[in-house]
C-alpha cells in the first residue's frame, strides 16, 4: 500500500564545498592558467591584492598581511578525503588525469608510446578542470594544431622507447617556425646524457614525419628529404643541391658542368626543385608554442644531492587587505552590502590559504620525485627508475589523486633540461628473483644490445632465447613483451634478421 510519511535519518557524508572544489582545482592548474585565474579573482574581489602592490600610505600593511598569510594552515586532509570520494566515483568531475596513469601494470601492457605518460604534453599548457555553475568550462579546441603539437603527436605514435621519445621531444623543441632544426645535436646529446649516434638515429626517424622535409638542418637537406620522398633523388640532383650557390647566381653553364647533365635535364631538375617547399613548417596555423616556464628548479647541491626550489616567478603572492576590509565593512548599511563584503572576505582568505598550500604541495611532490630519480639527473635517461603515482603518494603521505593533480601541467628545470613532472613516471618490469624491479627502458636497451651483437657473434637470437637470457639475469618478462619491445625498437624478427645476415 502506497502512502506518504516523514522520516528522520542520520548519516555521514562528505560535502565538497565550492571552496574545497576550488582548492582541488588549483592543484592541477598550470602556471599560465593559475595566473589567468588569479587575475580574474583580483578583478572580482576588491579585498584581494598582490603582495607587491603596496597601497599609498600603508607601507606596513602588506608585510603584516603577508605574515598572516604565511601562518595560515590548510586542511589537506579534507582535500584527500575529497580525493578518495571522487576516486570511488571512478571519474573525476574536475578534469583529473585518467586513472590509467596511476599504475605501472597498465602501462606495461600497452605500447611504448602510450607507456611514456605525459611526454607528449610537456611543452604545451593543458587545460584545467571545470568550475561549479558552468564557469570556465573547457570548450572544444577548434583552432588548428601548431607545428610543434603536430610533431609531438607523431613522436607519440612513432614507437620510440621512453628514452628515445625524450630525445625526440628535445629535438622538436629545437624546431623553428619554418620547420628547421636549429639546435646542435652534440649539445642535446650531452644534456640528455646519451651518445651523439643515438640522437642522430632518433633524428633520422623524425625525418620521416609529416610534412616531408621537416626537422632538416639546412635548405639542401630539406630539399633532399622531399626528393627522396618523391623518388627523384639521384647523384645529379645531389650535385645540384651541393651547388645551390651557382643556381642562385644563375650560372647555369657551371652548374651543368658540375652536375654532368645537358640543358634539358638541367631545366627539368630546376623545375623539380621549384615544386618543393623550402619552409615545410610555414603552412601550419595556430598560435606559436608557449615558452615553458618551470614551476620547480633543481640544481646540484655543493654539499651533495640536489636542491629543489620553487620558481618564485610563477607563484602569485596575494593578500587580503584587512584595513580596507574594515573600512568597507563599517560603511556597509544594507544586508546585501554586508553579505557581499563577508563573502569577499571569506573567498579572499580561502584563496590565500589555497595558494600557499598549492606551493607547499608542489614542492613536497617534486622533492620526492627528485629523490626517486636522482640517478637520472646524475647519469642520464638510461637510469630512469620505475616509478608510479602510488609510490610517491605513499612516501609523502598523500593520496594518489593529489599527486596526479600536482604533476599535471607542472614542469621542472633540471641540468638535463625542462621536463613535465609526469615524465618521471615510467613502467616497471618485475624481477624473477624477488629483487628490485627493472625499468622498462633498461630492459629495452639490453634487448637492443643483444640483437646488435648478432652480427659479431653470427648467432641470431629468437624471442624465446632472449626471454631465457633475461630470465637468467633475473628479469621476469614474457615472450609477447619481448616481441612488443623489439617491434617498438623497429627490429625485424629473427627470421628476417637471418635473411639479412645471409645477404649482407
Amino acid at each position: 500500500m502506497l502512502g506518504q510519511r516523514l522520516e528522520i535519518r542520520q548519516g555521514q557524508g562528505l560535502v565538497i564545498t565550492p571552496q574545497l572544489q576550488q582548492a582541488i582545482k588549483l592543484l592541477q592548474l598550470s602556471n599560465i592558467e593559475l595566473d589567468a585565474f588569479v587575475e580574474a579573482e583580483l578583478e572580482k574581489n576588491p579585498l584581494l591584492q598582490r603582495e607587491d602592490a603596496e597601497p599609498a600610505g600603508e607601507a606596513d600593511a602588506p608585510a603584516a598581511e603577508s605574515q598572516d598569510a604565511s601562518e595560515m594552515s590548510f586542511d589537506e586532509g579534507r582535500v584527500q578525503d575529497a580525493d578518495r570520494s571522487l576516486d570511488a566515483r571512478s571519474d573525476d568531475v574536475y578534469g583529473d588525469a585518467s586513472p590509467g596513469e596511476r599504475t605501472s601494470d597498465r602501462m606495461e601492457d600497452v605500447g611504448v608510446g602510450e607507456a611514456q605518460v605525459g611526454l607528449n604534453d610537456w611543452s604545451r599548457a593543458g587545460s584545467g578542470g571545470g568550475v561549479p555553475d558552468g564557469e570556465g568550462r573547457e570548450q572544444p579546441d577548434t583552432r588548428d594544431a601548431t607545428l610543434w603539437e603536430h610533431l609531438q603527436a607523431q613522436a607519440s605514435q612513432a614507437g620510440f622507447s621512453p628514452a628515445d621519445h625524450a630525445i625526440a621531444l628535445s629535438l622538436i623543441d629545437a624546431v623553428d617556425e619554418g620547420g628547421y632544426l636549429r639546435g646542435e645535436l652534440d649539445e642535446i646529446a650531452d644534456r640528455l646524457g646519451v651518445s651523439l649516434d643515438r640522437v642522430e638515429a632518433v633524428l633520422a626517424t623524425c625525418h620521416g614525419f609529416e610534412p616531408t622535409g621537416i626537422m632538416a638542418r639546412s635548405v639542401p637537406e630539406c630539399l633532399k628529404l622531399q626528393l627522396i620522398d618523391r623518388n627523384r633523388f639521384d647523384p645529379a640532383m645531389q650535385c645540384l643541391l651541393d651547388n645551390l650557390d651557382l643556381l642562385a647566381r644563375r650560372d647555369l653553364s657551371a652548374l651543368k658542368k658540375a652536375c654532368g647533365v645537358d640543358g634539358e635535364d638541367m631545366a627539368e631538375m630546376i623545375a623539380e626543385l621549384k615544386a618543393l617547399t623550402p619552409r615545410p613548417g610555414a603552412g601550419f596555423g595556430g598560435e606559436p608554442a608557449q615558452t615553458v616556464i618551470p614551476d620547480v628548479h633543481v640544481r646540484p647541491d655543493p654539499a651533495g644531492g640536489w636542491k629543489v626550489e620553487l620558481n618564485a616567478d610563477t607563484l602569485p603572492r596575494l593578500i587580503m587587505d584587512k584595513r580596507y576590509h574594515g573600512v568597507v565593512a563599517a560603511g556597509s548599511r544594507s544586508d546585501v552590502e554586508k553579505t557581499f563584503v563577508a563573502e569577499c572576505a571569506a573567498q579572499a582568505s580561502w584563496l590565500v590559504k589555497s595558494l600557499d598550500q598549492r606551493a607547499k604541495t608542489i614542492l613536497k611532490v617534486s622533492s620526492e620525485i627528485v629523490r626517486q630519480q636522482d640517478a637520472f639527473l646524475a647519469f642520464g635517461v638510461e637510469f630512469l627508475r620505475p616509478l608510479n603515482l602510488k609510490t610517491v603518494a605513499d612516501a609523502i603521505g598523500m593520496h594518489e589523486s593529489t599527486v596526479s593533480r600536482v604533476t599535471s601541467n607542472k614542469y621542472v628545470s633540471t641540468p638535463r633540461g625542462v621536463f613535465e613532472l609526469k615524465f618521471f613516471f615510467t613502467a616497471a618490469i618485475q624481477s624473477s628473483d624477488g629483487g628490485a624491479t627493472h625499468s622498462a627502458e633498461a630492459v629495452r636497451h639490453r634487448i637492443k644490445a643483444m640483437i646488435d651483437g648478432e652480427a659479431r657473434d653470427g648467432d641470431v637470437l629468437s624471442d624465446d632465447r632472449i626471454v631465457e637470457i633475461l630470465n637468467e639475469a633475473g628479469i621476469d618478462i614474457a615472450r609477447r613483451t619481448v616481441a612488443k619491445y623489439r617491434e617498438a625498437l623497429r627490429i625485424p624478427s629473427s627470421v628476417q634478421r637471418k635473411r639479412m645476415l645471409r645477404t649482407g
